[in-house]
């Protein structure tokens, strides 16, 4: 697989200002790239990111992508499996890791106090 990515040697990450909140996303979940660009229109590349969730902010409806997804949960608490009204779900601490195939339903997500997750999204190109 082709890899999109700078050289980038340790340096500190400014957790302040530059998030954005991703497409389709509620206004309290908000995105830092740190490397890599994905082409969700054709199909192609791979990034890393910081995926923040302010506290008490929850998704209502389940996500599916056609990307490879990694994800570590660095810090915070993370429920998984909420209902449309942020209730119910299993509760995830720091140090918990998923890999995703494309296609697989996961969500919708919730934090009560808030969190960080480190994700990396890429697409199989050898097909």
């Amino acid at each position: 697989m082709p890899i999109n990515k700078q050289h980038k040697e340790f340096y500190a990450v400014d957790m302040g200002g530059d998030w954005e909140v991703p497409e389709g996303y509620p206004e309290g979940i908000k995105q830092k790239i740190l490397v890599g660009h994905l082409d969700e229109e054709n199909k192609t590349g791979c990034r890393t990111r910081l995926l923040k969730f302010e506290p008490g902010v929850f998704t209502i409806a389940p996500f599916t992508h056609d990307y490879w997804e990694e994800v570590y949960q660095l810090k915070g608490d993370l429920i998984v499996g909420n209902d449309e009204n942020g209730e119910g779900g299993r509760s995830f601490d720091p140090d918990t890791y998923a890999c995703r195939p494309p296609g697989t339903p996961h969500g919708p997500f919730k934090s009560v106090n808030g969190c960080v997750l480190l994700e990396s999204h890429y697409y199989d190109e050898t097909k």
